[in-house]
């Protein structure tokens, strides 16, 4: 059963989704669905020997393309309503062992435009208002299966954090007449404390105001309001730099870090979002190598969030964790990865600078 519920005191809706109880769990590796079907093995959800990457209709989805009829009646104050949308599973590679700073620059851009269309098609749907791309990466966010893989789940309607930032940024537009992210990556990109990598297409950073001691965001340097507006060289710079903050997660404290990916862009509604700014956004649950930042009675009770580290100190790490992670592979920056803080020019890894590693 998948239904979704209103609540009138937050003013949002609640998906229900009773058959995801009995998605599979941790499943050994040599029964991963995920993985590809090889001759006499498990048959799995790809019947091939090997692939690229895969994109399928999820088994136990959230939003469903024909849904149920809702199980109870709703009430002028509490409606419901049918949560008619489309689940997808996005699989990486058919190496189970990978992740995603595993993949090559050249797998992640062909990734970033298998995004690109699952958001143009998916979009194109009458009853889809919303795409949001993401992966779950790690035990401690709730990860069931451990091959490396991202969703997208195409909305009946706007998420709430997004429809938060539309606002905002319409605000914004309103009374200055510019997009509020592209002021915010200047001032980002000026300042130079909390940027981690960069090169010439996309930044990364520490926002100013982060709730979690290693969140990152990511964004184009030219004004796009979706994944679909990227040119081929912002595409590849796309996927240089998030393998160059991947690489420099898994280097933080030398263990593969988890973490929330997600993609902000503009909704499929039909409406006009030119305020709008496509970026992503890293939510880490580490805070340090062995604590934990957990969503505790002050974040999830009084929606306010705590953060126990200075965001120009932890950038700082995540710098330095970048350096060492381009060392290691031996990867060198090319020449849009040279980046420089308060006019300083400095390669990628060479100490102070943010750059990149991606190939």
């Amino acid at each position: 059963m998948s239904e979704l519920r209103w609540n009138p005191v937050l003013e949002e809706w609640v998906v229900t989704a009773t058959h995801r109880q009995d998605r599979t769990y941790k499943p050994p590796d040599g029964f991963c669905p995920l993985c590809p079907t090889r001759n006499g093995d498990f048959p799995t959800e790809v019947p091939a020997a090997d692939y690229e990457i895969v994109v399928f209709e999820n088994k136990y989805p959230s939003f469903r393309r024909d849904p149920c009829v809702p199980a109870v009646l709703g009430t002028e104050l509490q409606p419901i309503a049918p949560s008619q949308g489309v689940c997808e599973v996005v699989l990486y590679t058919d190496d189970h062992h990978a992740t995603f700073a595993d993949l090559s620059v050249d797998r992640i851009a062909n990734l970033v435009d298998v995004w690109a269309d699952r958001y143009e098609e998916l979009g194109a749907l009458s009853y889809v208002r919303y795409v949001l791309i993401f992966e779950n990466k790690g035990d401690c966010v709730g990860v069931t299966l451990h091959h490396p893989h991202g969703q997208i789940y195409a909305f009946p309607f706007i998420p709430p954090r997004v429809a938060k930032e539309l606002e905002s940024s319409s605000k914004y537009a309103a009374a200055k007449g510019r997009c509020m992210f592209c002021d915010l990556l200047a001032e980002e990109l000026s300042d130079g404390r909390r940027v981690v990598a960069e090169n010439a297409d996309f930044a990364a950073f520490i926002p100013f105001s982060a709730g979690y001691p290693y969140e990152v965001h990511v964004m184009p340097k030219q004004h796009r309001e979706s994944i679909a507006q990227l040119s081929r060289p912002e595409r590849r710079g796309l996927a240089r730099i998030l393998s160059t903050v991947t690489r420099g997660y898994d280097s933080l404290f030398d263990f593969s870090f988890p973490y929330m990916m997600i993609a902000h862009q503009a909704p499929t509604d039909g409406g006009q979002y030119g305020h709008y700014h496509l970026h992503f956004e890293f939510y880490p649950p580490h805070r340090t190598a062995a604590k934990m930042k957990y969503l505790a009675g002050c974040e999830s009770g009084g929606g306010t969030f705590i953060n126990d580290t200075l965001p120009e100190e932890t950038a700082e790490e995540l710098r330095a964790a970048i350096g060492r992670a381009c060392a290691r592979t031996g990867a060198r920056s090319g020449a849009d990865d040279v980046a420089g803080i308060n006019g300083t020019a400095e390669a990628a890894g060479s100490g102070g600078g943010p750059g990149g590693c991606g190939a």
